[in-house]
């Protein structure tokens, strides 16, 4: 299996209902470095996985639509604990929305999977990986 992966960030608030967040449960702000991990067996014609720009621009408009929002206030979040895991599925998933539509062009229709990464630190971070 071949990949490709390319990295963005995200600066955002959220809290947390339940207990089992202690002190989380405050409006606190997070930065996130993200990692989209674009998977393959066979690389295209081009013999790459994906055009590395256009999933650079992919993601970065993704995340752009999160950065520096406080995710309390966003209606798609509403009564949800927007956890690291939580926000990896939703990069990823809005990621593969896009490449359905053809954002990646064609070549990356042969794409098998994608994997979203958010690190919280250097020692903790959380991933969503699905099939396309």
């Amino acid at each position: 299996m071949f990949s490709i992966t390319v990295r963005d960030h995200i600066m955002i608030a959220h809290s947390f209902r339940g207990e089992v967040f202690g002190p989380a449960q405050r409006l606190h702000g997070a930065t996130f470095l993200v990692d989209a991990t674009f998977r393959r067996e066979q690389l295209d014609d081009d013999n790459i996985v994906v055009d590395i720009g256009l999933a650079t621009q992919e993601l970065g408009a993704v995340v752009s639509e999160l950065n520096y929002r406080n995710l309390d206030n966003e209606p798609d979040f509403a009564g949800i604990n927007t956890s690291t895991e939580f926000l990896a599925k939703v990069i990823a998933d809005r990621l593969a929305e896009r490449i359905e539509k053809g954002a990646l062009g064609e070549g990356a229709k042969g794409l098998a999977g994608l994997t979203v990464t958010l690190h919280e630190s250097h020692v903790a971070w959380a991933s969503y990986e699905r099939a396309l």
